[in-house]
C-alpha cells in the first residue's frame, strides 16, 4: 500500500473533510482518505496512486491543492 500526503487549502470544517473523502475516494486505487483539517492536509492510501487524479478529485471537492508532500 503506498500513502500520498497533498495540502488543500479551503478546508474549515467537517462538511469540506465529507466532500473531499467522498471525492477522492471515488479515486482508482484509493483505499482510505484521512483528512486533517488542523494542519490543512490530506492522506491518501491505496495502490497504483495517480497524483493527477487523486488532485483533480480535490479540485472538483472545491478545494485548492499543492503538490504531494513527501510522506
Amino acid at each position: 500500500m503506498t500513502q500520498r500526503q497533498f495540502n488543500v487549502t479551503g478546508m474549515s470544517c467537517e462538511h469540506c473533510a465529507a466532500s473531499i473523502r467522498e471525492e477522492v475516494s471515488e479515486v482508482p486505487g484509493v483505499s482510505e482518505v484521512a483528512v486533517d483539517l488542523a494542519a490543512n492536509a490530506v492522506t491518501v492510501y491505496g495502490t497504483d496512486l495517480d497524483d493527477e487524479r487523486l488532485r483533480a478529485a480535490i479540485v472538483e471537492a472545491g478545494y485548492g491543492v499543492t503538490d504531494p508532500v513527501a510522506a
